[in-house]
């Protein structure tokens, strides 16, 4: 039996899961944590990726490799191969100045025609434009930037820190993938390459793509590798056999392989933050700025909306609230829906779409009858799932066909979540099994880079709640979003 291993270098953790190259059947999986943060230093995820390889029994059998990565986060390597400082994860506002700054200098509309989005803080080049605002000593210094999945598929290779790594700090190694490429804010989907002028006017210096020759002082950009393709091997010192590796992907767009979405399925994915999104066979670019035009890592393209405030949500009120998540399930189901009234806009850590990142949550509808456990635990689970709606509502508007939800995450294992969503969502709800899907889809790269072929392997689904759809509680959720987002704006 063939074997290949896919990770999912998260947000919160790093997973790992090994499966029959043949059939997409787990064999065996590990795990391992990151720390809590919006800024975080790569040698963390290091870490994190030996504890969870080690979990899963290493490497033995396996024949290929492929890592997704959360999006966004931003890694600055000086010429020794070094991390320069922590790196800005996507869930890190401080950029929003930033951000606001880069889209008035170009122009939303302009803007979108070249990348596909409008600079909200969670991008790259709204990350970078801050370090040469606010780090200039640390800004002076880079020579390459790169994205998670980026550094960890370079340091699997053997590359890194003078004397920390076998090979060293050759940056011209450092490789990509179109779905990552396409959240810095600097490439383009519809072109396949970067926009050099946008990553200066960014960061006040010029950049080359990796192995695209040299020019002086520029910043290195990780090469971008087709769907398929295959950066090389993973180094002897680590892995002991010769294993290829896949070209990686974000984390969107490594979920939407190992689900197999195709064209009518939307999936909401419920995890640290919340996304929505779709296959497209066209890029789109949205001047609004609500949906983002990405790429995704089968050659297609991933129109996407992502919301910062997701589980997160549950668990601040599963706290406020004094129960673990059974409990809160069983609340929210006591309640009637719309929750007696009580509407929760749950913009706990600000947000971003609607892009308002110094926002607050806020409950309201409160009065003495509807004050109620029952009705908080409800208006959770709501407010958290017409944030997702209106995402799906932003896709929806731009003309791309949804006939099914798919719905994901560790959240979605709540009874609640998924009975509550069958509510909010006026479109069939499936709830494929549970599983690490982005690590899956990194297991369909390793595949694909293995046998030159994508490999078709089912999905089981677990759960299909009886449609149920009650507009009452989007409309609710909408009146007081509104309220919300006049006092934040």
């Amino acid at each position: 039996m063939s074997l290949v291993a896919g990770v999912d270098s998260s947000t919160q953790s790093c997973k790992v899961v090994v499966l029959d190259a043949d059939t997409g059947a787990l064999v065996r999986e590990g795990r391992g944590s990151h720390p809590d943060g919006t800024e975080i230093h790569p040698d963390h995820w290091w870490q994190a990726l030996s504890e969870a390889l080690d979990d899963a029994g290493g490497l033995a059998g396996v024949s290929a490799l492929s890592v997704g990565g959360q999006q966004h986060g931003m890694v600055l390597l000086d010429r020794d191969g070094n991390v320069l400082r922590p790196a800005l994860l996507w869930n890190d506002t401080r950029s929003a100045g930033a951000a606001a700054a880069l889209t008035e200098e170009v122009g939303a509309e302009d803007y979108a025609k070249r990348t596909g989005l409008v600079p909200v803080a969670s991008f790259t080049v709204t990350k970078v434009r801050w370090v040469r605002d606010h780090e200039p000593d640390i800004a002076g210094r880079v020579a390459a930037v790169a994205l998670p999945h980026d550094w960890l598929t370079w340091r699997l290779r053997g590359y890194g820190p003078v004397g920390a790594s076998p090979l060293g700090p050759d940056l011209g190694q450092l490789t990509t993938d179109r779905s990552d490429a396409s959240g810095t804010g600097y490439w383009n989907p519809a072109t396949g390459a970067y926009d050099l002028e946008l990553f200066r006017l960014a960061f006040g210096r010029a950049a080359v793509e990796a192995g695209g020759g040299s020019l002086g002082n520029a910043v290195i950009l990780p090469r971008v590798l087709a769907p398929g393709a295959s950066p090389g091997q993973v180094h002897a010192e680590i892995a002991g056999l010769p294993i290829k590796l896949g070209a990686g992907a974000g984390d969107n767009a490594a979920a939407a392989l190992g689900l197999g979405a195709r064209a009518g399925d939307v999936v909401v994915s419920v995890g640290t933050s919340g996304t929505v999104f779709a296959v497209s066979d066209e890029p789109i670019g949205d001047p609004s700025g609500t949906v983002a035009g990405f790429a995704d890592a089968s050659g297609l393209f991933l129109p996407i909306a992502v919301t910062l405030n997701a589980a997160r949500v549950l668990t601040s009120v599963a706290g406020l609230l004094g129960v673990d998540f059974d409990e809160l399930s069983r609340l929210a189901l006591e309640a009637e829906p719309g929750a007696g009234g009580v509407v929760l806009v749950p913009y706990f850590e600000g947000e971003r779409t609607p892009n308002l990142p110094h926002a607050t949550a806020s409950f309201s509808g409160l009065t003495i009858a509807s004050t109620t456990r029952s009705n908080f635990a409800r208006a959770a689970v709501e407010g958290m799932l017409c944030g997702l709606a209106g995402g799906l509502d932003a896709l929806r508007a731009l003309g791309h066909p949804a006939e099914r939800l798919l719905l994901i995450g560790g959240a979605v294992q709540n009874p609640a979540v998924q009975l509550i969503a069958a509510q909010v969502f006026d479109l069939p709800v499936v709830v494929p099994s549970p599983g690490e899907y982005v690590a899956r889809g990194a297991a369909v790269q390793a595949a694909w880079a293995l046998t030159g072929e994508r490999p078709a392997w089912n999905v089981a689904l677990d759960g299909h709640p009886e449609p149920d759809f009650r507009p009452t509680i989007a409309q609710q959720y909408r009146a007081e979003q509104r309220k919300v987002e006049m006092a934040a704006g």
